[in-house]
């Protein structure tokens, strides 16, 4: 049944006396009915374990092939040559070691597809395809749909979207392939200083993340996408990234009970079928100090398998990051994280030396043949409720009808659109006038070969002004540039400073770079209107309070650049909300709405 007519229809009949709510409801089930039936051709249907044929691979397979069973490994789906060494490598652990599955790390459609299918071919045992779509197939894959990140749908607020975003999610990476989406991020991002969850959070109130995750989870699910909820127990309350070193999450049981364990229980609850494993140090859950939760036995067994009941798939978030492998050889590290209670190892450094290593332990008796048998026909049984037991190959031929879909496009569009945040504007500064103002375009990127970060936002304010001035700097543009941007601003009536900074794995920050906020500060020391865009962390703010006009656009794509032109010269509604507190200045919930000049023509 549609979650989304499910929701509305439902509602409608509650305020019908009982006989007519009986009638609405035998006319729901007909209209139910006959909208399966036509789209019976773009649903994937998860369909209940194939008992006999889990139990009849299981019997089968020697140590090697099950503990082969519980790894996982990066692929790119970009073409590569048989006789390359990246293919070889990708052979040799599909054919040779048996692996479980394989994760997807960028790529274009029909290469991607073709890789996909080769794979399988290879295969054995079918593998479970995955990949990290926390915004889409568009996350890894060139010409799929892209939505903005997490924090923009908590911008709009709305789980009807949540759920149309997780559908078109599910048809895209189907359609390619992919089983299994690494999302959604339901950790609550209650640290403002977090380096590497913030914009993938839905926002900082557990009910919040809860509700639009679950609407997500079942978007996906309702066409056949597995989801993973991640990071157990969450990682939003940290400063650290995990992909460096080992964060501490600090709080007692019972904020961890209202916050960070609150939307993995209704996940749960919800049917998701994968939990992904945080490298943290939680020690209200584990007293043993500089334990990961990946390698804890307590909040992987005790807590999640028993206290929380989850029956599905554990996964380990990736095995060389910073957060392991600093304190434990890759071998030890999945050795405990088996003996923790985890069935799929992703990303470990040696894939090779990690299975001999595991056997090794199977035969020492440290772990034993019940324990490995436990995950792996678990993963078996994921792989038969997906089909993959009757046909592991996709039909490459309704690539073209599937991604990338007219449908999915304006979807993404009006999440960029609606999720627009305005948080200040003093005076009125927007909407612009292109004819009576002469404007400033700056873009700062606070990442290296960032340069050209704003470009997107710079042509569309000059296709509406066309005598606008344009500055570009990065993290490496040196000061001088600076000063001689400053006297180019003498002439401007107002500047439009665009602001980025990447989400990154290991780069250890999300903030601008000082250089830049300083920068911004001397332009609003000049007195003259200046309207500040972050295009990802809604916290830089916190650097120039001053400033007389800020939006939030949470995402850096050219979409969202697009966008935010538009919204500056009116000629779109703005009324997103804030999902996060900026601290001492704006709280959650709060944002202007600023409806569009209905006499302006957009610009095509």
């Amino acid at each position: 049944m549609s979650f989304l007519f499910e929701h509305k229809f439902f509602e409608l009949i509650s305020r019908e006396n009982p006989r007519r709510s009986f009638s609405l409801f035998l006319v729901l089930i007909v209209i139910l009915f006959f909208t399966d039936c036509l789209r019976i051709k773009e649903r994937t249907i998860l369909k209940p374990s194939s008992g006999k044929w889990v139990e009849k691979t299981l019997g089968r397979m020697s140590a090697e092939e099950k503990i082969g069973q519980m790894i996982v490994c990066s692929f790119s789906g970009y073409f590569m040559n048989e006789e390359s060494e990246e293919f070889r490598r990708i052979w040799r652990l599909v054919k040779e070691f048996k692996i479980g599955g394989l994760i997807l790390f960028g790529g274009n459609v029909f290469e991607t597809a073709f890789l996909i299918n080769s794979f399988q071919e290879m295969a054995k045992i079918p593998l479970l395809i995955a990949s990290d779509l926390e915004f889409g197939l568009g996350t890894q894959v060139e010409g799929a749909t892209q939505f903005p990140p997490l924090m923009a749908i908590g911008a709009i607020g709305k789980e009807e979207e949540a759920y149309l975003m997780g559908k078109a999610t599910a048809l895209e990476a189907r359609a390619i392939g992919i089983h299994l989406a690494f999302a959604p991020v339901v950790d609550v991002n209650i640290n403002p200083e977090n380096p590497i969850i913030n914009i993938r959070s839905f926002g900082e109130q557990p009910e919040e993340v809860t509700r639009l995750g679950v609407a997500f989870i079942r978007g996906c699910s309702d066409y056949g996408l597995l989801t993973t909820a991640k990071h157990f127990p969450g990682h939003g309350d940290t400063n650290l990234d995990s992909h460096l070193e080992l964060p501490v999450i600090e709080g007692d049981r019972e904020r961890l009970e209202k916050v960070e364990l609150y939307p993995f229980k209704k996940a749960i609850e919800a049917g998701v079928q994968v939990v992904m494993s945080s490298h943290l140090w939680v020690p209200a859950l584990e007293p043993t100090p500089g334990l990961p939760a990946t390698l804890s036995s307590r909040i992987m067994t005790d807590l999640l398998r028993r206290e929380l009941g989850f029956k599905g798939l554990i996964v380990t978030d990736a095995m060389d990051m910073g957060g392991i492998t600093n304190l434990f050889e890759p071998e030890e590290a999945a050795l405990r994280a088996v003996e923790a209670g985890v069935d799929m190892i992703l990303l470990p450094p040696s894939p090779e030396r990690v299975i001999r290593r595991l056997l090794a332990a199977l035969e020492e008796g440290r772990i034993s043949e019940a324990r490995i048998n436990s995950s792996v026909r678990r993963i078996l049984e994921v792989k038969a409720n997906l089909g993959l037991d009757m046909k592991k190959v996709i039909d490459s031929r309704n690539l073209s009808k599937m991604i990338g879909k007219k449908e999915h496009l304006r979807l993404a569009s009006r999440m960029f659109e609606d999720s627009l945040t305005l948080v200040k504007n003093e005076g009125g500064l927007i909407p612009l006038s292109a004819h009576a103002q002469k404007l400033a375009v700056l873009s700062l990127s606070s990442d290296r070969g960032g340069y050209e970060a704003g470009k997107t936002l710079a042509e569309e304010i000059m296709k509406r002004s066309p005598g606008a001035f344009t500055f570009f700097a990065d993290f490496d543009t040196a000061q001088e540039f600076f000063t001689e941007a400053l006297l180019n601003l003498e002439g401007c009536d107002a500047v439009v400073v665009g602001l980025f900074s990447l989400r990154k794995a290991r780069k250890g920050s999300i903030d601008l770079i000082e250089e830049h906020a300083e920068l911004v500060k001397r332009i609003i020391s000049l007195g003259k209107p200046v309207i500040g865009v972050s295009f990802g962390s809604p916290y830089f703010l916190k650097h120039f309070p001053e400033i007389p006009c800020y939006l939030c656009a949470y995402a850096w794509s050219s979409q969202a650049q697009e966008k935010v032109a538009a919204a500056l010269f009116g000629e779109i509604e703005l009324k997103g909300k804030l999902p996060v507190t900026i601290p001492g200045l704006f709280p959650r919930g709060h944002g202007l709405v600023l409806p569009a000049k209905k006499e302006k023509k957009r610009v095509r």
